[in-house]
């Protein structure tokens, strides 16, 4: 059945390459002045383990297990998924420009999976991003970052500062939402991925909490 499903899972990526995404425009807020030039992601900046529970919806398949992030150095992180059971997925460590697969278990051991998870978490585990333009709406304070062909909308919740939502656009098309809730900037309660180009959810809530 676990066979199965991944297999179900790996045709269902090669599927939604065909899907086409929209372009992404801002609306209802107002420029301002760049007061910052860089904004941080900060929620997987501690050197102890984030512990989550992971869900993901790839059209009709539906897998579950834990996800472990470590911050291993200054550059990379190391990330492990688990079956609810223990028994271990895939363990690969990331980097800005380096990616290494440790394990994969050989069903899951498919090109277009582990680009999906290489893509996905180089973009979620991105801390810094220089800020091209400013804007800002009843709740939130947002921040342009343009990385090459890529832009970065980060939005910084008003009231108690911290960042609620990433949105990732290539060729000016929404590709990825980040979604955070947080109490504290070095920890996402929970964050839900969501692809605009892909029929792709992942969910992470928390299990232990960092200090």
């Amino acid at each position: 059945m676990r066979r199965l499903l991944l297999q179900n899972l790996a045709y269902s990526l090669i599927f939604t390459l065909f899907i086409s995404c929209k372009s992404y425009r801002l609306e209802g807020v107002n420029p301002i002045a760049n007061s910052q030039k860089t904004v941080e992601n900060l929620y997987f900046s501690s050197n102890e383990d984030y512990v989550y529970k992971c869900q993901m919806d790839i059209y009709k398949n539906h897998v579950s297990g834990i996800l472990i992030l470590k911050k291993i150095n200054e550059t990379a992180h190391r990330v492990v998924l688990t079956s609810d059971f223990g028994n271990k997925l895939i363990d690969f460590t990331i980097s800005e420009n380096d990616f290494k697969l440790n394990y994969v278990l050989p069903d899951l051991d498919k090109k277009i999976v582990i680009n999906f998870l290489k893509n996905d978490f180089h973009e979620l585990l991105r801390q810094k991003y220089p800020v091209t333009e400013s804007f800002e709406n009843e709740n939130s304070k947002i921040y342009l970052s343009k990385i090459d062909k890529k832009g970065y909308y980060l939005f910084i919740n008003k009231q108690n500062g911290l960042l609620k939502q990433i949105i990732y656009t290539k060729n000016n098309k929404e590709k990825i939402d980040f979604t955070f809730d947080a109490k504290k900037h070095i920890f996402a309660d929970s964050l839900n991925l969501q692809h605009k180009d892909f029929n792709i959810n992942i969910k992470l809530f928390q299990i232990t909490e960092n200090e």
